[in-house]
């Protein structure tokens, strides 16, 4: 609604970390309750672990349906009954392309009283994103992400809420006035910016940030969306895959396992035909074991990937796989 609901920061991770630190430490208490989701990374999901070490909350989480489904959504308005304070949760999850409901979860987060984060990690570089219609408490996203430089990134709060916070860290720019035993602080946003900002950073994703309103985000989010299906499609002609995450609707990264072959051996032998894919954990430890796995491979694809790139990906994933489970 205003400028000053946006806070600088180094990126996603500690967009959460400053909720978790200046909101989160002061509010919650033993016996107060953190809804989560069993697909967060770990930026979403470590902040608030320590969170409740520190202060005696509850860590609950909204479960996954299956490999191929999103979260379970019919347990939300009981679980938001059940003295939870905040839900926090991933807009895009990085392993498994599900696109969660924003909207609707921080609706019902509404209703019930709670007060509702966003990772946007994965959101802001790939869809339009517009946290007012979202109506959520706390957005949190990065520059790397959306073509722009790391180390920069921000933090977008409701105003009151903002104003109800103490600093993150300590320093010069969020401080009003400064004695040997006492200080006070400065108005929002300068409150949470303390000390030299990353100027290099800010003119960087400025940059980026125009080149990506040039080519218009619904463009990249339909380039994604058909790239991923296809390559879905092309993958699920592979003997033994297994695929993770929805067959429709979903985000351009792409999970997969292949029977026989161990997802690091996968991609490390990918790397040698040229063809880069991420392989590991992919920061969800927690969701691999629920999958029942330790690694995936990943293929992640953005306004730059073409279906020729998707074509041949898939022979080379298909020529190793035959090396790897001869």
């Amino acid at each position: 609604a205003e400028s000053r609901e946006i806070l600088f920061t180094t990126g996603t991770t500690e967009g959460i970390n400053l909720v978790a630190s200046s909101w989160a430490r002061k509010n919650l208490q033993r016996g107060d309750r953190i809804l989560l989701t069993e697909i967060e990374h770990h930026s979403n999901l470590v902040p608030w672990q320590m969170v409740a070490e520190e202060t005696g909350a509850e860590l609950v989480y909204l479960p996954l349906l299956d490999d191929e489904s999103g979260l379970d959504l019919d347990r939300l308005d009981a679980l938001l009954d059940s003295g939870i304070r905040l839900l926090a949760f991933t807009h895009v999850s990085n392993t498994m392309g599900i696109v969660n409901p924003a909207e609707f979860l921080c609706a019902k987060a509404r209703e019930h009283g709670v007060v509702s984060l966003v990772d946007g990690a994965q959101s802001v570089g790939h869809f339009p994103v517009d946290v007012q219609a979202i109506g959520c408490d706390f957005f949190a996203f990065g520059a790397h992400k959306a073509a722009g430089p790391t180390g920069f990134g921000g933090l977008y709060g409701r105003a009151a809420l903002l104003d109800s916070m103490g600093p993150y860290r300590g320093g010069g720019e969020m401080i009003e006035s400064v004695g040997y035993h006492a200080s006070t602080y400065n108005v929002i946003p300068h409150r949470f910016e303390a000390g030299t900002p990353n100027i290099a950073g800010a003119v960087g994703w400025n940059a980026a940030m125009e080149f990506l309103e040039r080519v218009g985000r619904e463009a990249i989010a339909e380039h994604d969306r058909d790239l991923a299906g296809y390559a879905y499609g092309a993958l699920s002609e592979i003997p033994g895959v297994r695929i993770f995450g929805p067959k429709g609707e979903r985000s351009g990264v792409v999970s997969f396992r292949i029977d026989g072959a161990h997802a690091l051996d996968l991609v490390s032998f990918c790397d040698t035909r040229g063809l880069a894919l991420r392989g590991g954990h992919h920061c969800n430890q927690p969701l691999m074991a629920k999958l029942g796995v330790d690694t995936t491979a990943r293929m992640s694809f953005y306004l730059y990937n073409t279906r020729e790139e998707v074509d041949r990906a898939v022979r080379i994933i298909d020529d190793v796989r035959r090396l790897l489970t001869a």
